[in-house]
């Protein structure tokens, strides 16, 4: 079992930066991939960056890629989502997640923990 418990939202300007957090329970969190998600009211959870396990292998969504950097300390049961230059469309709840699928990381049926979810918010 791992609980997912994020922090770091909030209100920024546009071209402003947050820095996310999901601190993780569990002996295992290395040999889980975890993720950030987003999701704005009526639309789909979608998936905006993974990390892979404990080889910090990355993948971004392509509206994030060049603008936040996922990474991980499996030390401190931790991951973050670094967010830079950020833009109004980026506004939603960011939730993070944890897998031990191997394959289908980008789709939320893939995860198998969910945490609570942190509100952004940026203004233009």
């Amino acid at each position: 079992q791992v609980q997912l418990v994020e922090s770091g939202g909030g209100l920024v300007q546009a071209g402003g930066s947050l820095r996310l957090s999901c601190a993780a329970s569990g002996r295992t969190f290395s040999s889980y991939t975890v993720a950030w998600f987003r999701q704005t009211p009526g639309k789909e959870r979608e998936f905006v960056a993974h990390i892979f396990r404990s080889t910090a292998v990355t993948h971004y969504a392509e509206s994030v890629k060049g603008r936040f950097t996922i990474s991980r300390d499996n030390a401190k049961n931790t991951v973050y989502l670094q967010m830079n230059s950020l833009k109004p469309e980026d506004t939603a709840v960011y939730y993070c997640a944890a897998a031990k699928s191997w394959t289908g990381l980008t789709v939320k049926g893939s995860y198998d923990y969910w945490g609570q979810g942190t509100q952004v918010t940026v203004s233009s």
